[in-house]
């Protein structure tokens, strides 16, 4: 999430002023690249590694910090949620073993994390999105207490002036209005970083933009959010709605979101993409620290452009242009932001090795991207990629081609000449594309969570599937296959082996009647479709009453005469409530108590799901 010391731009003064060094920011980097004073002819990679911590009964875990205090290693940071952790690893030039030194790193440093994790009653998994994240944990009590992110929270709702709204169709529907940014932290990545010679930085960006959506639908692997199939790979549309700082009006207007794969080709530099998101993006945050980077350079330093690059830090373009510094030398890279994390470090190293065998490998053809390829042909390529994986149908070159062919035939060649060309081993080489290839012939992580998630819903309710398929998740990643020898699992029935809330057990699937609705619609709808219970609500979507079995069987023994009556009329308006927080157990209490056979949940005055003495069957609480 980028540079932790910082503060919202919020009175005049600080905006003028940090507006000022950020033009100072660009007008250095003009003057560096005029005069060469960028590293030039030196290609390096490195790359984030994020993952999730989750409790023994496989549910996202609220310990981050503490973790991070007890690891105690520099390569490890926070992340938006508590149950997120990232560990940056090094750079290394691209050439020989450097892709086996990375996958090394990341296996040596996750197994410092889990050695460290177990002994604190947690288990650390790798996935795009974790399938048992619940609404549960997007509360703010799950933000990790960092003034970087209260900072987002705060200014992303002050500019929408609203709630968020997510809205994501895919075989199922996910609508819902949340108060925080916390859905971001839903997502899981595995950023991957190249870097590139100053002037070659637009051809290879623009090359970077036209093969997303290929590379993207061969790595997909995060198809489920709260239980419901979407995209082959959501964090695509999740990270774009759940931060998404614009807002509607009754006017035509272009609004550019912060979460963007862009408008338009690149042109001219590295500078003309910054300078184009400074036009279309306002300043968020400053901090107190910031050189004057003109200054730096006129004494011949090398600047940091702090203001650029934190600003830069708060607008994510799927492929981000990045400037660095380090030991009195500046570089500029490409940021790849679209993998997820997982299925397993072998997929993922693969990826990376694939992403960066094609950066390099890049024919001639392709070095003005405008010559070659529409770019809204580039940017639907990727919106279908994310949507529907390898089975995606593109637009390469004016053409349609499958995501498999496409790979198959032009560019798995095309990497496997990059990374020759890089130098990188033989053995490495082979290693890393077999899995590409071999994964595009059989199952993506993708593919593979939702065929097991299927089966396991034949004969599972859906909190235990989930709970089952992260478990799965976690067994397969530690036997170090990719996921294209992963097998595939049959449904081992168990009663709610985990659940202990409310929400875990709940059904959301709910038939709903309106207290206006005729009766005799509502008791027909519960004889055709043998529900014991009905909720009612009212205009607003409110819960105002319950409609059960004996009501409507009271209703049909009156006959016909009473065929005009409205569900308010027979329903009962003193209604029983719990909310999805709410202990199992105490809930069985409250059922035995009043001997009721349902209870709905409410969030607030709104119906979020129902439980009933069938959901409880073989519970023991207590």
């Amino acid at each position: 999430m980028g540079e932790h010391r910082i503060s919202i731009v919020q009175k005049k003064e600080e905006r003028v002023k940090f507006i000022k060094y950020l033009l100072n920011d660009i007008s250095a980097l003009e003057l560096m690249l005029k005069n060469n004073r960028i590293e030039n002819n030196v290609y390096r990679i490195g790359a984030e590694q994020e993952f999730c911590l989750i409790t023994p009964n496989w549910r996202p875990a609220k310990n981050g910090e503490v973790l991070l205090e007890k690891i105690d290693d520099p390569h490890f940071t926070t992340e938006l949620a508590r149950y997120n952790l990232e560990l940056n690893l090094d750079p290394h030039l691209l050439e020989n073993n450097c892709f086996s030194k990375v996958e090394n790193q990341i296996r040596d440093l996750l197994k410092k994390a889990e050695k460290v994790a177990t002994k604190n009653n947690t288990k650390i998994i790798l996935t795009g999105i974790l399938p048992t994240i619940s609404k549960n944990e997007l509360g703010l009590d799950f933000m990790t207490p960092n003034p970087r992110y209260w900072a987002l929270n705060e200014m992303t709702k002050a500019m929408r002036g609203d709630d968020f709204d997510l809205n994501i169709r895919g075989v199922d529907q996910l609508s819902i209005r949340h108060d925080s940014v916390l859905f971001e932290a839903c997502n899981t990545s595995f950023q991957i970083h190249l870097q590139v010679p100053p002037a070659d930085f637009v051809a290879s960006y623009n090359w970077a933009q036209a093969i997303s959506g290929p590379v993207l639908g061969i790595c997909a692997n995060s198809p489920l959010l709260l239980g419901r199939e979407l995209w082959s790979e959501t964090r695509i549309a999740l990270f774009q709605q759940s931060i998404d700082t614009r807002t509607s009006s009754y006017a035509l207007k272009d609004q550019q979101s912060r979460v963007s794969f862009g408008l338009q080709w690149a042109k001219g530099s590295i500078a003309e993409i910054y300078k184009n998101d400074i036009v279309r993006h306002k300043a968020l945050f400053t901090k107190d620290d910031i050189e004057d980077s003109m200054e730096v350079l006129t004494k011949g330093g090398i600047p940091k452009l702090s203001a650029l690059n934190l600003h830069n830090g708060t607008i994510y373009r799927w492929n981000r242009p990045c400037y660095g510094a380090h030991n009195g030398v500046a570089h500029v890279r490409i940021e790849n932001r679209y993998i997820p994390s997982g299925p397993s470090v072998a997929d993922e190293m693969a990826n990376f090795a694939f992403w960066v065998g094609l950066m390099i490998g890049r024919p001639p053809a392709y070095d003005d991207m405008e010559q070659v390829m529409d770019f809204k042909d580039a940017k639907a390529n990727f919106v279908k990629a994310a949507r529907s994986g390898k089975e995606s149908i593109l637009i390469w070159k004016g053409k349609a081609v499958s995501v498999k062919k496409l790979v198959i035939n032009d560019l798995l060649p095309i990497a496997y000449a990059g990374l020759k060309k890089a130098g990188i081993l033989d053995k490495d080489i082979n290693r890393y594309l077999e899995i590409i290839e071999k994964r595009t012939k059989g199952q993506t992580g993708s593919e593979w969570m939702i065929r097991n998630y299927r089966r396991l819903r034949k004969g599972m309710n859906q909190d235990d599937a989930l709970i089952s398929l992260t478990k799965s998740i976690h067994k397969n990643q530690h036997t170090s296959k990719p996921v294209h020898e992963w097998p595939q699992l049959q449904p081992k029935p168990r009663i709610h082996e985990t659940a202990h809330l409310v929400s875990h057990i709940m059904s959301t699937q709910l038939f709903v009647v309106n207290e206006d609705d005729l009766a005799a619609l509502a008791t027909s709808i519960m004889l055709w479709k043998n529900v014991h219970h009905v909720p009612v609500e009212n205009e607003k979507g409110q819960l105002t009453g319950l409609l059960t079995w004996t009501h409507m069987k009271r209703f049909k023994e009156k006959g016909s005469d009473d065929q005009g009556q409205t569900v308010a009329e027979i329903m009962t308006k003193k209604v029983l409530t719990v909310e999805p927080y709410t202990e199992i157990k105490d809930a069985i209490a409250l059922m035995k108590k009043n001997e009721y056979g349902c209870l709905p949940v409410v969030h607030g005055q709104h119906l979020v799901g129902i439980i009933t003495i069938k959901d409880l069957t073989g519970l023991d609480h207590g």
